[in-house]
C-alpha cells in the first residue's frame, strides 16, 4: 500500500468517525426538542375532564368548578326555577338552543339532560364577562318585579334566565355554552366529556 493510499483511508477512517460523532450529536439535540412538543402534565390536566359531586347541593343552590380555566356553573332548580322557564320562553331569543352550537341534550326548554341540574359556562357569549348570580325572583334581585331570576352580566347588561338562555334584544349572541357532560352517578357529574366520542 502506497503513502498516498495509506493516507486516503486515514481521511477515510476520520470522515466515517465524524460523521458518526455528528450523527449522535444530532440525535442527542432532537430528542429533547421533540419531546418538548408534546404537552406538558400541567397542560393535560388543564384540559382533561373534571368530576363534581352533586350530592351536597340542596334546591335552589350553586357550585362552581373550573374546567380548562373557565368557570362551571350546576344549579340545582328548585319547582318555581323550574316553572320559570315557562314565563321565559316569549321573552328569550334562542328559546330551543338551535342558533348555537350546543350538545343535544341542551336542545331544549331546560338545557340539560336532568331538568333539575342546570350545568353552562360561566361566561357571558358577548366579550367574555363573569356574569352574577341573580337566582331569586322579583323586586329583592334588583332587576325589577317582573324578574323571574337567572344571571346579569354588569359589563354590557345581558341578561340570562335559570337555563342560561339569553333575552331578547341584549349584547350577548347566544345562550351561555353547556359543556360535554355526563351524570357518571346520581351524584356525580363528569365535566369535559360526554361518552359520545
Amino acid at each position: 500500500m502506497s503513502v498516498d493510499q495509506k493516507m486516503d483511508c486515514g481521511r477515510r477512517n476520520l470522515l466515517l468517525a465524524t460523521s458518526a460523532v455528528g450523527g449522535v450529536a444530532a440525535v442527542a439535540t432532537a430528542v429533547p426538542f421533540v419531546a418538548s412538543l408534546t404537552p406538558s402534565e400541567r397542560a393535560k390536566a388543564a384540559g382533561a375532564p373534571v368530576e363534581a359531586d352533586i350530592g351536597k347541593l340542596a334546591p335552589g343552590e350553586m357550585m362552581t368548578v373550573e374546567w380548562r380555566g373557565k368557570p362551571v356553573w350546576i344549579l340545582r332548580r328548585t319547582d318555581e326555577m323550574l316553572a320559570s322557564l315557562d314565563k321565559t320562553d316569549a321573552v328569550v331569543s334562542d328559546p330551543l338552543s338551535d342558533k348555537s352550537i350546543q350538545p343535544d341534550y341542551a336542545k331544549n326548554k331546560h338545557r340539560s339532560i336532568k331538568p333539575e341540574y342546570l350545568v353552562t359556562v360561566g361566561i357571558c357569549t358577548h366579550l367574555g364577562c363573569s356574569p352574577s348570580e341573580r337566582l331569586k325572583p322579583g323586586a329583592e334581585s334588583g332587576l325589577g318585579a317582573d324578574w323571574a331570576g337567572g344571571f346579569l352580566c354588569p359589563c354590557h347588561g345581558s341578561l340570562f334566565d335559570l337555563a342560561g338562555r339569553v333575552y331578547s334584544s341584549m349584547p350577548a349572541p347566544t345562550n351561555l355554552d353547556v359543556p360535554p357532560h355526563q351524570y357518571l352517578a346520581d351524584t356525580t357529574l363528569l365535566i369535559g366529556e360526554d361518552g359520545k366520542a
